[in-house]
């Protein structure tokens, strides 16, 4: 099985540090993980994911501290190529790796738990997971309180989590509250925390994902900037020239980007 994993090991995009790892590998380092009861930060970036790390030096200091960070975005994949030669054919999509992981979760028994988004979405993501994978087991679904939770609430939740008999944890609270979570909870939980935000809504048949030719020009953004508009314009219209006017900046050399950020102040406890 470790000789089948695909993984090149990590890249430096604007300080970031991205894994060069196909689904494949990813999935594996997952599955792994979660037989044997181990912590593990997962997150998949797009473009937006990794300029939260850019701009927020505590930000970059969590992700730089995850166990997995595979590539979502195309232009993610394509930087590192690029600068690092990885030849990696493909991103690692959230909703794809999501799927792929709960088909191995089906198939070897791995019991899993939903965390985020609304109580709409949630209740609908573990029926259609389980109708698409008759085999899986859903231990416990439960929505975001889109708040900060309390000391004490999140030893509930911790416990809740915990008692459930998940082997793996999928949270979807949106970037980068998500990734905040994975970071805080990963050693609590004992299990992998994967963060996959816009997977909850588009396998619950809530959001329709873009057509398979802009996600692989690249242009999943575009189209979901057109239907979310109010909601997505600045992250899109802001950072996407910035990631573009940094990533020439590296790639010249005119600057260097440090992998090192700054660690956290204090947990910031999403829920």
């Amino acid at each position: 099985m470790e000789e089948r994993m695909f993984n090149r090991g990590k890249g430096n995009i604007l300080g970031v540090l991205i894994d060069a790892v196909d689904y494949e590998g990813a999935v594996e380092i997952v599955v792994r993980a979660a037989k044997e009861k181990e912590p593990a930060a997962v997150s998949a970036l797009a473009v937006h994911g990794l300029m939260t790390g850019v701009l927020d030096h505590e930000h970059r200091f969590r992700l730089n501290h995850f166990n997995l960070l595979v590539p979502d975005g195309q232009p993610v994949r394509w930087v590192l190529n690029a600068f690092y030669d990885k030849k990696l054919q493909d991103r690692v999509y959230g909703p794809n790796l999501t799927l792929m992981i709960c088909a191995r979760a089906a198939k070897e028994g791995l019991p899993v738990y939903f965390y985020g988004s609304t109580p709409e979405i949630v209740t609908a993501l573990a029926p259609a997971l389980q109708k698409r994978f008759p085999g899986l087991v859903v231990s416990g679904v439960e929505p975001s309180r889109f708040r900060q939770l309390t000391s004490e609430e999140k030893c509930e939740l911790v416990s809740r989590i915990r008692n459930s008999g998940a082997a793996l944890v999928f949270v979807g609270l949106g970037c980068p509250r998500q990734e905040v979570f994975a970071y805080e909870f990963r050693d609590l939980l004992g299990l992998p925390v994967l963060a996959v935000g816009a997977a909850f809504p588009f396998l619950a048949g809530v959001l329709p994902q873009a057509p398979a030719w802009m996600q692989n020009a690249g242009l999943e953004w575009f189209y979901r900037l057109l239907r979310e508009p109010q909601r997505l314009w600045r992250r899109y219209l802001f950072l996407n020239p910035a990631y573009l006017f940094l990533v020439a900046l590296q790639a010249l050399g005119l600057s260097k980007f440090s992998t090192r950020g700054r660690p956290p102040m204090r947990e910031l406890l999403y829920g």
